[in-house]
């Protein structure tokens, strides 16, 4: 026979019938969670304030109103100012026009009176007559002129970045030293009247014996007025010799150096005729004997050759 073993009693509670469904039971009575009445307790707490998110939402639309007013009061103000802006603008414009034409008319009334002005020197100039008015004339560049001559063009360099470094050019300090510069010219104008020339002129630009060639900056000037290159010379006088004697001369042989040395590109020909105009502006100086000092008596004589050995 089997025994069955005595049940062991102990003092714990009994286990309950639905132990196996803890979970559900859990559910059941906790049917809120801890974190969500923690939440709701602070927020009664509170007392009721509205969440960030919606915080953060009206203070956007806040701001959005507060640019949009921005913009309109602007914009408002700007539509209102416009016709004034704009009328102002239009003063401006006219009070331009009007300066601009009476600028216009007084450098039309400086053009007729220097016009004026050489007619009546050149009137005077004729007045001697015979050759030595012709010669004046043509001196002062009183009147146009033509003529047999010679032309002579000087051009820069192609590459006038570049060039080299020895004569004619040796204390030049120019990285540029393909440009042709204003002594260059002057050299070339002078050889031009010591070899025969009787009348020049750079690019139409007379010149005569009272001219300046001078620089400013990079550019040539000729009695204050730009030249730009290439520079055309035409030189009145007998054009072969003109031509030959030039060429032989030292500042022949200076602007054939620049041709050699820096790529300074020149060329020269023999013209039967060449035509140069009046100079622009008439300038006429005459030269008067200086009187004779008066020679000492001998008094005076001997009076210094007494201080002398005194």
């Amino acid at each position: 026979m089997s025994q069955q073993s005595p049940i062991r009693s102990t003092g714990a509670s009994p286990a309950r019938p639905d132990a196996s469904m803890s979970l559900l039971n859990n559910v059941m009575d906790h049917g809120l969670d801890e974190g969500y009445a923690e939440a709701a307790a602070r927020r009664d707490a509170e007392g009721g304030e509205l969440p960030r998110t919606l915080k953060a939402k009206l203070w956007l639309a806040a701001g959005l109103v507060l640019a949009a007013l921005v913009v309109t009061v602007g914009a408002a103000q700007a539509r209102i100012s416009a016709p004034v802006v704009a009328k102002e603008r239009e003063e401006l414009i006219d009070r331009i026009h009007d300066e601009t034409s009476a600028a216009d008319a007084l450098e039309r009334e400086v053009e007729k009176l220097r016009d004026e002005v050489g007619e009546r020197q050149r009137a005077a100039l004729r007045r001697p007559g015979g050759a030595r008015a012709e010669l004046v004339d043509l001196l002062s560049g009183a009147t146009a002129v033509r003529g047999p001559g010679v032309r002579l063009v000087v051009d820069d360099a192609k590459d006038s970045e570049q060039g080299g470094g020895g004569e004619p050019r040796e204390s030049a300090s120019f990285a540029d030293t393909g440009r042709v510069r204003d002594r260059d010219m002057q050299r070339v104008v002078n050889g031009l009247w010591e070899s025969g020339a009787e009348a020049i002129a750079i690019n139409d630009q007379r010149l005569t014996s009272l001219s300046a060639i001078r620089a400013a900056g990079d550019a040539i000037l000729v009695d204050n007025r730009p030249l730009v290159p290439p520079y055309t010379v035409l030189a009145v006088g007998d054009g072969k010799k003109l031509s030959t004697a030039f060429q032989d001369s030292a500042d022949g042989q200076y602007l054939h150096a620049l041709q050699e040395n820096f790529d300074i590109r020149t060329s020269i020909s023999v013209r039967g005729e060449v035509r140069l105009p009046a100079a622009p502006s008439l300038i006429v100086r005459t030269a008067k004997p200086k009187a004779a000092a008066p020679s000492k008596g001998n008094g005076q004589d001997a009076a210094d050759t007494g201080k002398g050995t005194s």
